[in-house]
């Protein structure tokens, strides 16, 4: 029986120090994230305006849904054709550098698409309601 209760003690244990460790680690990660309240436009993220009148259409949209990732920078700008902005540059893997350009949707101005690329690499997309 001392040895039953001896290893309830120490799986309570083990486990209380999990969940204190998840919940750092949880903390860490949201406190790297900007808070809600604070969280600017992309238009106001712009670092260069490139075309104040560009407007992503609906068929400009589905086009680029069809667009794989990895394929040429080159083929997305055929179809999205000039930016609104270029956002600042971001890391998003080690040593590899990746351009963001901005579009607001026609049909809903206040909703943008921001384009990733990696060099000359069409990386995603995303879409920001702000």
């Amino acid at each position: 029986m001392d040895k039953r209760r001896f290893y309830n003690v120490i799986l309570k244990q083990v486990v209380a120090g999990g969940a204190a460790l998840l919940a750092v680690g949880l903390l860490m990660d949201f406190h790297a994230l900007p808070s809600l309240g604070s969280r600017r436009s992309v238009r106001e993220s712009c670092q260069r305006l490139v075309q104040s009148q560009a407007k992503l259409s609906k068929a400009q949209l589905t086009r680029l849904l069809t667009v794989p990732e990895g394929d040429r920078k080159q083929k997305v700008r055929e179809i999205l054709r000039d930016p609104y902005c270029e956002l600042s540059s971001l890391q998003i893997r080690v040593g590899v550098p990746a351009q963001r350009e901005a579009y607001p949707l026609e049909f809903d101005p206040q909703t943008w698409l921001v384009v990733l690329y990696e060099g000359d690499q069409y990386a995603g997309y995303r879409i920001s309601d702000r």
